[in-house]
Order: C-alpha cells, then structure tokens, then sequence
C-alpha cells in the first residue's frame, strides 16, 4: 500500500461489491436528487477507461492537472486515474476568483483544468486556453510532453495544496503518494482510537476534496478500511441529520462550526435517530461539546494536523482522557517528537503555553510531513529552523500529556475551518480607491469561530461618507478578487491605525482594536450581505 491508488485497487480485489461512493437522497445534492450508490467494482472500470484515456494523451509522472469537480463522483474517477500514472493533482477551491487561480497556476503549472461547466470561464481567465479546459467527460487533449513514466512510486507529488499565506502569498504545498497513505493509516488507527472496522464502516463528511482533511483522511481512510464513503457537496443543517440517518453513517466529520449550528436547530425525535459511533473534527467551541454531546449521543473526537505535517505529526483525543470543554486537541502520535517553545526557541516552563514545534521520530524528521515548498526552498528551510517544522500554533501540555490548543502566533483568521490570511485581504482591499489605509483581525464569531474585521481609513474624498452603504461598495468591490469567504464580515471606519516607528502595521494592538470595535454601533455588520454575495455568485455561475 505505498499509493491512493493502490489503497484502492486492494480494496476493489477485497470487495468489488462493496458500496464506496454513496449519496443520499435525502441531502438533496443537484447532481444525485434521488440518490447514487456506486460500488468499488464499478468505479473502478470508469477510473480504469479515464487512466488509459490520460495514458495515451501523454500524462504521466511529473505532470500536473488542475481539477475543480467539487466532491462530485467525478472528482474520484479523475483524481484515482490520474494518480494510478504518477500525476500530481492541483485541486481548486471553486470559490477561488480567477486572479488567486491564476496565481497558483504561476506555481503549480498545471497544463490542464478538468472543471465542471460553471468553473470553465475562471480557468480561462486564469491563463488556461480553451483547448485546456475541459469537463469530466471530454476527450483528454495531448499532454504538451509526453511522459517517461506512467507508474506512481511512493515518493511522487500526488497533490498540490496552498496554504493560507499567513506572512504572504499563499504557499504551495507538495504532498507525496507517501504523505497520504500515512495520513489515512494514522486516522483508521490511532486518530480513531483503532475503533474502525473494515468493511463496515460508513464514513460521512461535508467538507471539500481540496483539503487534506476530506482527501487524506475520509476518503483515504474509506479506501483502506474497504468501506463506504459519504461525500456531501455542503454542510446543510436542516438535512443533516435526515442525511445522517438514511446513509447509516457511523463516522461523521465536522468543523468546529457545526456543532454550534446544529445546537440551535429544535429538539426532535431524530436527534439520536442514527447510527453514528464516532465524530471526528476540530474546534468545537467549549461551551457547546459537553451540551451538544449529550443531546445527540455522539462523542466528538477532536484531532490535530496541519497540511505541512500530514500523517508525521498529528494528536487527538480519541482513546484517552478528552478533558471535554478545554480546548484539548489530545495526546501526540506516538510516531512523532515535539517541544513546546517560547519565543526565543527555548523549552517553554512545564504546563506554560508555547509555539509548538514537530517532527517525526526516528532518523528522518520529515517523514509523513509535506515535501515542500514549491519554487519556494528558502521558506521550506525557514519552516524547519533547527530541524523542527514550526507549526506558529500556541499550545501548552497538562500534567498527562495531553496537550490543549491556546492561540494562532500567525496571522490568520480561522473562518468555518477556512484559514483565511489577512495580508492576502488587506491586499486586495488596500487597492480600493475608496481606502487610504487598512487593516484586517480576526474577531470572535459564535457559528463560525472566526470573522474577518476591517479597520478602515478611508480616503480623503471619501471620509464624509462612512457608514452600511461605502462598507457593503467595499465589500461587494472586494468580492470580485476575493473569495467570498475572505470578505469583511465587519468594517470599522477609523481615523489612524496603530503602527510602529518605521510604519509597520502593530498586530497585537490591531486585533485588540478589532475587538473593541465590534461592540461599536458604528460598526457594519456585513455578514449577512457576504451570504447574499455567495448566492449571487452561484447564480450567476449557473447562468454562465
């Protein structure tokens, strides 16, 4: 088992007949409305014609495809056929506007789009020809060189994933066939507490295919496990637990949002009409685990990994003492060495908080870890400063060792389990005619754990007119480069910025600045407006 797609090719001997894609009516999802089962037998011979199609137009180890099939049936047939080759995939987060697309086409160099239709005019406006884009059924147009090697090995690119960009532009992250077959090895076993049993197991998740999480540990961990997997295109709170039930899902995945969603739907009779064992996530605000745990009958397990770390450093809770409401992200794998430091890179005082640094034991600490940086070797080697991948979470360890997550040292808002970089939207916003200066914070949201706060000064033409009509002009502007979960969820209107001697932006005095402002009645709340936003997106997807 040394790739996704040998995990899978084991899985379709073992049990051809086995459900693997399972799709409820129930969730309602445009492209199954009655519902869709298909087996592992039966993916495997349209993932076996869509290999040989990509294998006579020339893609093989070392090419790259860009895939935006959101978590289609589709997006399987591609992403197993394209890695049973030997090719890296760069999955697309489809809320992407074309100027962040074309970006990370800059870096990752993907000579394809496979898209769904509504997706094909951004990966032209990215820099793609027609002849490049294509959808999950069109004839494969000939790779631009063709390949030597048509053969995944263990230490091949499967998957291009950008970070956040927390200090920056987002980085690439290179992830190996090796990367997600520990990955998925660490969740059947010790992320689950070796709960999970093969070919029995129901695994349901919402979220999306382009984050490790889903790829690497729901659907990876499926493959191993030779069971079934749910993949729903969204969360939806009102079908969930209708969804949850007709596919007898015994694993669920979520986000830290979630639970405090699910919490304010009204008490029924199908609150424990399911047959869910585990739950598995991260970030449930304490105040709703313990409540949402016992109304529903479901422990969550709450779990810790980075896209950099993979499979080679991870903890969870599951198997151990979860000290429930605490922010306890569990016990270290026992495959991986860490040290909580403080800001001079020091062992931080037993029990105080400190950045958290990782590797994997034995002689080679990057093991299961990412592989690097894209084009990007100096801000690789500054990630493993001294030797250990410095993670720029604050955590502090208990008098058992579990270890309990404090604060984010970098700059980022955690927005429904998106890291969202404030840089990447001062950046976009900074460019506003209506702006002379700004700066972006996290501030605390009851769904969605974070929300993005921009401090606004405006410019001088613009200054005699704060207020909820300038602050949505500026959000619906900011909309059109930006993801529409990046936007402003608040806007502050102020007269100065806090900065340092030299005009550096003083991010400690800014996120308690953004703090104070929320109370403020002359903050615009835009958050509803962001939701309009994305439904106006949507549509006129559709209409394209």
């Amino acid at each position: 088992m040394t790739t996704p797609f040998s995990l899978f090719a084991d899985a379709v001997l073992a049990r051809p007949e086995q459900i693997f894609l399972s799709l409820p009516a129930a969730a309602k999802l445009d492209y199954a409305p009655g519902g869709l089962q298909i087996a592992y037998g039966a993916l495997s011979q349209l993932v076996a014609a869509q290999s040989e199609a990509y294998r006579q137009a020339g893609y093989g180890a070392g090419s790259v495809v860009a895939i935006s099939l959101d978590n289609h049936p589709d997006f399987f047939v591609h992403f197993l056929a394209l890695n049973s080759l030997g090719v890296g995939i760069l999955p697309l987060n489809p809320d992407l506007r074309s100027e962040e697309v074309a970006y990370q086409f800059t870096i990752a160099e993907p000579e394809l789009l496979v898209a769904l239709p509504a997706y094909h005019r951004v990966g032209g406006e990215a820099g793609l020809t027609s002849d490049r884009v294509i959808g999950p059924t069109d004839t494969v147009p000939p790779a631009r060189q063709k390949a030597a090697r048509f053969e995944a090995r263990p230490e091949d690119p499967c998957a291009f994933l950008f970070t956040s960009g927390t200090t920056g532009k987002p980085k690439c992250c290179v992830l190996s066939n090796d990367y997600f077959v520990r990955l998925a090895q660490w969740y059947v076993g010790a992320g689950n507490g070796g709960k999970l049993q093969t070919g029995e197991e129901v695994i349901l998740t919402p979220l999306p295919m382009f984050h490790m999480n889903a790829l690497g540990c729901s659907a990876l961990g499926a493959i191993i496990l030779q069971s079934t997997l749910v993949p729903l295109d969204r969360f939806s709170a009102s079908r969930w637990w209708a969804t949850v039930a007709q596919s007898g899902a015994t694993l669920i995945h979520y986000l830290g949002v979630m639970p405090a969603i699910l919490l304010k739907l009204p008490e029924t009779e199908h609150d424990r009409g399911h047959k869910v064992r585990i739950a598995f996530g991260a970030g449930v605000d304490p105040l709703h685990q313990e409540t949402f745990e016992h109304r529903f009958g479901i422990e969550l397990t709450e779990a810790w990994a980075m896209t950099e770390t993979g499979g080679g450093a991870t903890t969870s809770t599951a198997g151990g003492d979860r000290h429930l409401a605490m922010r306890c992200i569990g016990y270290p794998h026992a495959d991986m060495d860490y040290r909580i430091v403080d800001d001079a890179g020091a062992d931080a005082m037993e029990g105080e908080p400190g950045e958290l640094v990782v590797k994997a034991a034995g002689d080679d600490p990057r093991r299961g870890f990412f592989t690097e940086y894209l084009k990007d070797a100096v801000a690789t080697e500054e990630a493993w400063t001294g030797g250990w991948f410095h993670t720029g979470d604050v955590v502090r360890r208990g008098e058992d060792g579990a270890l309990y997550f404090v604060d984010r040292k970098k700059n980022i808002v955690r927005r429904s389990g998106e890291n969202i970089a404030v840089v990447e939207v001062e950046g976009v916003l900074q460019n506003l005619e209506d702006i002379a200066s700004v700066a972006v914070a996290p501030v605390p949201d009851e769904l969605r754990g974070e929300e993005v706060m921009a401090l606004i000064v405006l410019a001088a033409e613009s200054a005699n007119a704060p207020g909820a009509d300038l602050a949505r002009r500026i959000a619906r502007a900011s909309a059109e480069r930006l993801a529409y979960h990046k936007v402003p969820g608040y806007v502050a209107f102020v007269s100065s910025l806090p900065t340092t001697a030299t005009q550096k932006l003083q991010r400690g005095e800014i996120k308690k600045m953004a703090s104070a402002m929320l109370s403020d009645p002359k903050t615009v709340d835009l958050r509803d407006f962001k939701g309009e936003l994305r439904r106006m997106d949507i549509e006129a997807n559709r209409v394209a």
